[in-house]
């Protein structure tokens, strides 16, 4: 039986051990029939669920040269990181410019824009918390790109369905926590449609 594959994509997961690298595995391999290329420091800690469509490569994030193998035929590239996120998003940025890679979804934080309401939490806001500074570092050089970018700003991650809301850059953040089913389904979305919150800051959380 023969059937017609639709918007199949390449897709680069760096950070694919982690929390919301391996959730967004799950949920792309669920929901679409993109080719998923894992990129990690510790390869070998990479369960491939599905042989045919994931592949697991070895890399550090501040090397370029990684960074042109694995982004070699993408098409888009998710990025779940900790740690210093601003040189991590330099090099990701100069890499995918280099590479004519143009889609790519940030995983960043809730109150890098003091967007946070005191209703919510104003505490949480960047003016109160300077360990968010490296996330709004990695906002203002994705910004200042000509890439086709997405930054994601999730609540506190919790478990549970699938049950968010959507703010955007400038909206008073929406509500404390959020899923990580929730954060993962937005992203394959995001993956999915070029077109969706394009060159756009959004936040994600579930509903009050």
């Amino acid at each position: 039986m023969f059937y017609e594959v639709k918007n199949m994509k390449n897709v680069l997961i760096i950070g694919a051990t982690g929390t919301l690298g391996q959730a967004a595995t799950q949920a792309i391999l669920e929901n679409t029939n993109d080719y998923l290329t894992l990129f990690s420091r510790s390869a070998d800690r990479i369960n491939i669920a599905d042989s045919s469509r994931e592949k697991a490569i070895a890399g550090d994030v501040t090397s370029q040269a990684d960074l042109d193998k694995a982004l070699e035929n993408q098409d888009v590239v998710f990025v779940a990181l900790s740690g210093n996120l601003g040189r991590f998003a330099k090099s990701i940025v100069e890499a995918m410019d280099r590479n004519k890679v143009k889609r790519l979804v940030f995983i960043t934080s809730m109150g890098i824009y003091n967007e946070i309401p005191a209703s919510v939490g104003a505490s949480g806001n960047l003016k109160n918390n300077p360990v968010l500074q490296t996330y709004r570092d990695a906002a203002d050089v994705i910004e200042n790109s000509d890439l086709d970018y997405t930054i994601v700003r999730p609540g506190w991650f919790t478990s549970g369905p699938v049950d968010y809301e959507v703010t955007r850059k400038g909206e008073p953040f929406g509500g404390h926590d959020v899923s990580v089913a929730s954060i993962a389904d937005l992203v394959q979305k995001l993956v999915d449609d070029n077109n969706l919150y394009a060159r756009d800051s959004i936040g994600i959380n579930t509903p009050e």
